[in-house]
């Protein structure tokens, strides 16, 4: 019997094909690929470019400025879709291509979905080099494309029509796959997307990719129990998997038969509401006192959904009681295995289920330990209270009142976005949040730039919601050019930006191991160099009017009351600007309630950096392998 065929292009197969791709979990069924982004250059313009323009009814498309905040906001739309849909971003060879790579990373470290189709070089090289080309004199099947390699949990080169079916289809697999997802890349040859092809009509079939619940093993879930039952002072360390799975309600469960406290990396934030009892805030070097001391004392671990970064591990530090053991489960076995944990290799979401449903209520924390740390707690939400409080509303707010200010005014309904700076450090102890997705830190790559871009495809998957992007200065400054395609698209997001002059956390460290600070303020060089000047005379508000926002300005902690609540119910992209306090009210909350091993000099000249090292040499020793 012959099959039934339609000739199209490379690129317009492929943009069909993306249009009949749907995902599915729980009986809920999403679109996969969402809509595409694309900057267009001589490597897609007429491939890629020509498809999107044919198939515009069946793919949304957003126009970008900046080919590295194109995969942020894909991130970021994916991250607001639990992973059950993601976006494309197309780009030219060259420059287009390579500038992916950032966000590719992003996107593969905090296991998020995004498609990339780069434009490359002719496959047929009839001109060889062409336009942008980088020519390895040892491999001429290589292009500048191969640097995406290392940060794509799958890649592939389209060379001849025939492969973008086998393609295409390993892409979305992986694109699925709870344990693999992350950055897919499709490099697409400029000649071979315009070149025809007799396409299967069944490749353009409407596709359903199961998102799989593995469920846990029994031998692996009696162990868990065994460990659990044992254990007098266990901690629930809950990550991001918490809210991948969308497990929140079965940890709460979990949590509420068991009286076991949870605490939460800067992923996991918000898998329980900061008014639950059993929340003890963030762990770690960003982390709370309460959260961390209950991990040094801990004799169970709990990882729920953690790959337990340094940040959570404080290093290697922080699970200091001898006799501690660890119990991860993690949809990933190379996760649940670490730090020589019982793994139970399952679903976050099914393994609470099944480890609540095989303790069969058998297991209860005791009540002097439950009141321990709900002592800690009330204690540590008096010194929250204490570092939003402004006594004088005139006078300029340090950036922990900021936070203050926006904790009186959000619901359950704001979206806050932050992903680097001293921003994540206060938001971690200091954040009260008021639903499972408010709390989007990107701190698994801690970039800088992401919260714009992020900001407006988080927006697209919540429409509705108030977003709000927190920047500082540096960030802000690094990558401020999706503002004009928020405007552009009328997707009403919220920039808040902190100017404190420069690279406050960066600052801190580096006073901290000796550095003194150096070439982390926004200065002049002035008289004896080392960026000691006045502040450099930049209008970031100025720039982000020119950009098409909204602008309000906030001089005083009265000031930015108003400003956040008229930009709260703003209809347009709303920017709020905002100078703190600087040098040591900076920031104004606790200092770090646990260490983070950044190395010292372990020669110098200068006292700073002799005085660090000691320091560092005094921390470093309470480092240990967990076997």
């Amino acid at each position: 019997m012959k099959t039934s065929t339609t000739r199209l292009t490379v690129a317009q197969a492929l943009v069909r094909f993306l249009s009949c791709q749907y995902t599915e979990r729980d009986g809920a069924r999403q679109r996969l690929i969402g809509a595409t982004w694309g900057i267009f250059g001589h490597g897609n313009v007429a491939g890629l470019g020509q498809a999107l323009l044919q198939y515009g009814d069946d793919m949304p498309f957003h126009q970008g400025r900046n080919e590295q905040a194109m995969v942020h906001a894909a991130v970021g739309y994916a991250r607001q879709s639990d992973r059950l849909s993601t976006h494309a971003v197309t780009t030219s060879i060259g420059p287009g291509a390579t500038n992916l790579v950032t966000g590719a990373a992003l996107a593969t470290v905090n296991h998020l979905p995004v498609l990339l189709l780069p434009g490359d070089v002719f496959a047929a090289r009839p001109a060889d080099p062409v336009l942008q080309q980088l020519e390895v004199p040892y491999a001429g099947d290589v292009s500048v494309n191969d640097c995406l390699r290392p940060v794509s949990k799958y890649f592939d080169r389209v060379e001849r029509p025939e492969q973008l079916i086998p393609a295409a289809l390993q892409a979305m697999r992986v694109l699925t796959d709870p344990v693999e997802t992350g950055a897919v890349t499709l490099a697409l040859p400029q000649d071979v997307q315009a070149e025809a092809y007799d396409w299967p009509d069944d490749f353009f079939r409407e596709r359903v990719w199961a998102v799989r619940r593995p469920e846990p093993d029994a031998i692996e879930l009696a162990a868990a129990v065994r460990e659990l039952k044992s254990a007098r002072r266990p901690v629930v360390v809950a990550g991001g998997g918490v809210h991948h799975s969308g497990a929140e309600g079965a940890l709460e469960d979990f949590v509420d038969a068991t009286g076991i406290p949870v605490a939460s990396t800067q992923a996991g934030k918000g898998s329980l509401l900061h008014d639950h009892p059993a929340d003890v805030g963030g762990i770690g070097h960003t982390g709370t006192a309460t959260a961390n001391e209950l991990a040094r004392t801990a004799d169970l671990v709990i990882g729920v959904g953690t790959r337990y970064t340094d940040f959570t591990t404080a290093s290697a530090t922080l699970f200091a009681n001898p006799d501690v053991r660890f119990l991860n489960l993690n949809v990933a076995a190379f996760d649940a295995h670490k730090l020589s944990a019982q793994p139970l290799v399952a679903d976050a979401r099914a393994g609470l289920a099944a480890l609540s449903g095989a303790l069969g209520g058998a297991y209860r924390a005791e009540p002097a330990y439950v009141a321990e740390y709900t002592e800690d707690k009330e204690r540590w939400e008096q010194r929250v209270d204490a570092c939003f409080a402004a006594e004088d509303e005139l006078v300029r707010p340090t950036q922990a009142q900021v936070l203050g200010v926006m904790d009186e005014l959000v619901t359950g309904d704001d979206i806050l976005i932050n992903a680097a700076g001293s921003l994540p450090g206060d938001l971690h102890k200091l954040w009260r949040a008021r639903s499972r997705d408010q709390y989007h830190v990107e701190y698994g790559y801690s970039c800088m730039g992401y919260e714009i871009p992020a900001s407006l495809g988080v927006a697209l998957a919540a429409p509705g919601r108030p977003v709000w992007a927190l920047v500082g200065d540096g960030t802000y400054l690094m990558l401020p050019t999706e503002i004009v395609t928020a405007v552009q698209e009328g997707i009403p997001v919220k920039v808040v930006i902190l100017q404190n002059h420069g690279y406050a956390s960066i600052g801190g460290l580096s006073a901290s191991v000796g550095a003194e600070g150096f070439a982390t303020q926004y200065r002049f060089t002035g008289e004896q160099g080392a960026y000691a000047g006045a502040p450099l005379p930049v209008d970031l508000a100025a720039n982000a009017a020119s950009l098409g926002m909204t602008v309000h300005r906030a001089k005083t902690v009265r000031d930015l009351r108003e400003a956040l609540a008229v930009a709260r119910a703003a209809t347009r992209p709303t920017c709020v600007y905002v100078e703190t306090e600087t040098a040591d009210t900076v920031s104004g909350p606790p200092p770090a309630q646990a260490w983070w091993d950044v190395p010292v000099a372990e020669t110098a000249e200068r006292s700073a950096a002799v005085k660090a090292r000691e320091e560092y040499d005094r921390r470093a020793a309470g480092r240990r392998r967990h076997l």
